[in-house]
């Protein structure tokens, strides 16, 4: 739903109405909006977590790091409401403070899982990357191809 409308949208209502349940359902479990909304970013910082694990297991089996992160982000750049709705999370964190462990999981854990492999510097670089092409894609509406994605990775990932 934040994906479609926007964080500022969420209301009790538009979520009751979204799942189809009384509006009273959703006040008793979120007193108020900023609970709502935090819960609502947390189970998106939380699929995105879960999306690193799929990450780990693929580059464990990986020959070609730049090649096998190119076509991952590539895959998870064809969802734009996953990346969208982390974009919202990361505008908020930037506003209020308490969601800013929750925006960070993604790039830190990104940086985590990459720092083993090309070492800290390296890994910063990609992550960063990589937040701008989700940027890029949903600003354009066309993500990067998976060859320019593994010609940029290849390159901030080498050894200087």
């Amino acid at each position: 739903m934040i994906a479609r409308h926007g964080l500022g949208e969420l209301t009790h209502r538009r979520v009751a109405a979204e799942a189809d349940v009384p509006v009273g359902s959703t006040t008793y479990y979120f007193s108020d909006l900023g609970t709502l909304r935090e819960a609502a970013l947390a189970h998106a910082a939380t699929s995105a977590a879960d999306w690193l694990e799929q990450w780990r297991r693929d580059l464990d089996r990986a020959a070609d790091l730049p090649v096998t992160l190119a076509r991952l982000t590539a895959e998870y750049l064809t969802d734009p409401d996953r990346h969208r709705t982390l974009s919202e999370l990361y505008v908020a964190a930037s506003h209020r403070p308490e969601l800013q462990s929750l925006a960070r999981l993604w790039p830190e854990g990104l940086v985590a899982l990459l720092e083993p492999r090309i070492g800290r510097r390296a890994a910063e670089a990609v992550t960063v990357f990589l937040d701008g092409a989700t940027v890029h894609s949903l600003i354009t509406g066309t993500p990067l191809s998976v060859e320019a994605l593994t010609d940029a990775v290849a390159r901030l990932a080498a050894d200087p």
